[in-house]
């Protein structure tokens, strides 16, 4: 590995902090790592958007949150008040979860109608979406024909998982989105990603971004792997 590559996985980097117990000390430690590693951003809650938008006006680390976390069941009208509020605060990247219920019966105007409405409020602002598919709890076509729904919404991100229900990322699901919307649009792997050997293998297998909460822990992995190669 070279320090190139290093600095690569960093850059591809949502540095992630989503649980519902977290406090502002801990929103403060993420911002200041994202800032220091140059992560691509930080991922919270919306309710801590507007204090990582704070913490990050003076640095190039944008700021993501979720919308309908985790289960997506809200409806379409919520979903956009969500995001337009979150984008009022600071944010510049939606990680919304889609209708599940629409996917699993099949009802793809529904779900991809319930994309659009947060489009439509996102990417006027110079934001963009990436829509979250649960891919633990679809079957193949499902996340393939879900994807294809996210790109014609507007979306510019599919993304695997919340790491909340069902399974993480896997490189199978990423390579799955990366065919389904070609160049169309970018993949975001997301669950239970935590060593610079996994965050390779979703990157290799087609993933734009990474979303963990593990990203100091991969950067210093990659870190050591360049010194000691460079000592061989």
């Amino acid at each position: 590995m070279t320090e190139q590559q290093s600095v690569g996985i960093a850059s591809a980097i949502d540095h992630t902090e989503l649980r519902p117990d977290a406090i502002r000390d801990q929103i403060v430690v993420l911002c200041r790592e994202a800032a220091q590693f140059s992560f691509a951003a930080v991922c919270v809650n919306p309710v801590w958007v507007a204090e990582a938008s704070r913490l990050l006006k003076d640095h190039d680390v944008a700021v993501a949150t979720v919308c309908s976390f985790p289960l997506g069941a809200c409806v379409p009208h919520v979903k956009a008040v969500e995001a337009k509020r979150s984008i009022e605060d600071g944010a510049s990247e939606i990680d919304m979860v889609l209708n599940i219920g629409a996917t699993k019966a099949g009802e793809w105007s529904r779900v991809e109608e319930d994309i659009a409405a947060v489009v439509e409020v996102v990417n006027p602002t110079s934001g963009f979406v990436k829509v979250i598919l649960e891919c633990g709890l679809l079957s193949d076509e499902e996340k393939a024909l879900a994807a294809q729904c996210a790109v014609r919404a507007g979306a510019l991100y599919v993304k695997t998982s919340t790491g909340m229900l069902g399974s993480g990322a896997t490189t199978h699901d990423v390579a799955l989105l990366r065919r389904a919307v070609g160049s169309r649009a970018k993949v975001k792997a997301a669950g239970g990603i935590r060593t610079l050997a996994q965050a390779q293998e979703m990157l290799t297998a087609g993933a734009d971004r990474l979303g963990t909460s593990s990203g100091v822990a991969i950067f210093e992995e990659a870190h050591q792997t360049v010194k000691r190669e460079a000592q061989d």
